[in-house]
């Protein structure tokens, strides 16, 4: 989280841009004057080079996120590293996230000009077994605060309990005078 007493949260997105997720997203974050951060696969900004320009576009952050989705404890440092190297051609931006937020001491270590950025807030929407409904339960009832980081997935296997969980999010936190800001 980020230490604040405003009533601001952080919205993340991870795994995009989707050609369906994302503009969907970025249309709700539109109806709430809301800035988010997304933390973008390079393979899938190579597919959809025009929906990651909408996202800076529409004065989004975005964050490196791997080429590949890679899970840093079971890849080798160096091929972890030529991974990240490989996405940082594609997405401008000194943030990232480790899939999986796993990543081994070494390959942090290695990452000086990178702010690794974590949550405290996971909704769950990527875990086909949790119903739409928990995932939303995850945000508003879990431990979500003032300077929380709250993960949600711009993806396919996401998107049934994205699409109900982020409007009722955003409606929620709005209503209760929250402002959404992207990581600076």
């Amino acid at each position: 989280s980020i230490d604040t007493n405003e009533k601001i949260i952080y919205l993340t997105f991870d795994d995009g841009p989707h050609p369906i997720a994302t503009p969907f997203v970025l249309d709700k974050l539109k109806k709430y004057n809301a800035k988010a951060t997304f933390f973008c696969i390079g393979k899938n900004v190579m597919a959809y080079p025009d929906i990651y320009k909408k996202i800076l576009k529409e004065g989004h952050r975005v964050g490196n996120h791997t080429q590949c989705h890679l899970n840093g404890w079971k890849t080798d440092t160096d091929s972890y590293l030529t991974d990240v190297a490989e996405a940082a051609k594609h997405i401008d931006s000194n943030l990232f996230r480790p899939p999986y937020g796993r990543i081994k001491s070494a390959q942090a270590k290695k990452m000086k000009d990178c702010t690794i950025v974590m949550w405290d807030v996971l909704s769950g929407d990527f875990d086909e077994s949790l119903s739409k409904e928990k995932c939303l339960s995850n945000v508003i009832t879990g431990h979500t605060k003032p300077g929380s980081i709250i993960v949600f997935h711009d993806s396919q296997k996401a998107f049934p309990r994205l699409s109900y969980a982020l409007p009722a999010t955003l409606d929620f936190f709005a209503k209760s005078g929250y402002t959404f800001n992207s990581i600076k």
